[in-house]
């Protein structure tokens, strides 16, 4: 019997609750996590109901494409989604075709409103079968409004590299509080250490049972997400500002340089997790909650850091729910947010002290134009560019101005997208 057969019907219901929750706006699908949707079941089978829910999310454009011409008209909400689950199951888990469309079946019986369409769902899944497993085409993957915008922004090759890492389930990258550490860290996690010193493991698994864990030698961050805190090059005892710093590692980062960090997030009960890293890692910060637009505290700073709100674009690896979840208006609407957090940004920095910029998105707005229209409007400040290889930047996101646009394939293995932006205070 497949491992996945006998996982029984409440996992995959409960993965129905997650997928919706994810398709149905912006941080579903963690609210959703962490709530009642997976609350009673095993272990194993929360596991599985998230894993069913990261593959489908990851593949769907390509089940949708495989589904348009066996729907004569747009089914019920809760009918496509359990077509898209059995469709995961049959081509991209480990799980017989039997059982991946007996259980789609067997769930939409137990629900009255969905229990006339269980002939419907039996044939196009079987259907599906039929014609084998679908190729992970890039032109599917993305959504159609999201692959035009790359297209756009970087050209049809670049845009199809972009969009074929959607499929990928990304390795877990670490930061160690010690950058000597690093290799020593990688031994002992079977990983590798990249450029910049981040280490890469394919471990999976509850992060707490990993080696080190306890001792605080590290934390969990994205190799792209580590870049722009290292762009700041800290000296100890230098004073330090991270705005937006909830989750907390480029706080942790700065922290670890010796700097004298002050971490700042409007949300209180983000902040918890900044405070308990601190305290796992062993390391200090003033945290303060507030709104980086309106905070009234005088203080400048040597180095500010702004990680601004974005449309998180850049994070599919981990997070595909963004590229689904997000819609052509929030990118107007993030970058009127940017430019006003910029503008209070650059008031934080002292004369001859850095500010860097940065966002986990690919949309110019929020990149590239932020930084041309925030120099246009600060001429006390200016760009100082990223050097080849700084901070384990890959050389092929290096732009011809100085700045980063990092895409997810410059980096064997995979890398979250960002932009990123380094000036300084001339006066």
């Amino acid at each position: 019997m497949s491992e996945n057969e006998d996982i029984g019907l409440p996992a995959r219901e409960a993965a129905a609750v997650l997928l919706e929750a994810a398709l149905s706006r912006r941080a579903g699908l963690d609210e959703a996590l962490s709530g009642s949707a997976t609350r009673g079941l095993a272990p194993r089978d929360r596991a599985f109901a998230r894993a069913l829910t990261m593959v489908t999310l990851r593949r769907l454009g390509v089940i949708d494409r495989a589904l348009a011409p066996k729907l004569q008209r747009e089914p019920p909400e809760r009918v496509r989604t359990l077509l898209r689950l059995g469709a995961a199951q049959l081509f991209w888990l480990d799980t017989p075709d039997h059982a991946a469309v007996s259980t789609t079946v067997a769930i939409a019986d137990r629900i009255k409103a969905t229990r006339s369409f269980k002939g419907l769902i039996n044939a196009i899944l079987r259907g599906l079968q039929r014609d084998g497993k679908p190729a992970d085409d890039p032109e599917a993957l993305a959504p159609a409004w999201l692959m035009a915008r790359w297209q756009a922004a970087f050209g049809p090759e670049d845009a199809r590299a972009i969009a074929a890492a959607i499929a990928g389930e990304p390795a877990t990258d670490l930061t160690a509080k010690d950058p000597a550490d690093a290799e020593a860290l990688a031994a002992l996690l079977e990983g590798e250490t990249l450029p910049g010193g981040s280490i890469r493991t394919p471990r999976r698994g509850d992060l707490a049972e990993w080696p080190a864990f306890a001792e605080g030698r590290w934390w969990v961050q994205d190799a792209g997400a580590a870049i722009p805190a290292r762009l700041l090059n800290l000296a100890p005892g230098e004073t330090a500002l991270d705005l937006c710093a909830a989750p907390g590692g480029k706080a942790l980062q700065m922290a670890a340089a010796g700097a004298q960090v002050v971490a700042l997030d409007r949300s209180a009960d983000r902040l918890k997790r900044v405070t308990e890293n601190l305290a796992r890692i062993g390391l200090t910060a003033e945290v303060v909650t507030a709104d980086a637009r309106s905070w009234p505290d005088k203080r400048t700073f040597d180095a500010v850091l702004l990680d601004a709100p974005c449309s998180a674009t850049g994070t599919f690896r981990r997070h595909p729910d963004v590229l689904w979840a997000a819609a052509p208006g929030d990118i107007a609407s993030l970058a009127a947010v940017q430019t006003k957090m910029l503008d209070s940004a650059a008031a934080r920095v002292k004369p001859g002290g850095r500010l860097v910029y940065c966002v986990c998105s690919l949309e110019p707005e929020e990149g590239e134009a932020q930084i041309r229209g925030f120099l246009a409007r600060h001429p006390a400040f200016a760009l100082a560019p990223v050097a080849a290889g700084e901070g384990g930047a890959p050389t092929a996101s290096i732009s011809p101005e100085g700045w980063l646009r990092i895409l997810p394939h410059h980096l064997e293995g995979g890398i979250d997208g960002f932009f990123a932006a380094r000036m300084v205070r001339e006066g």
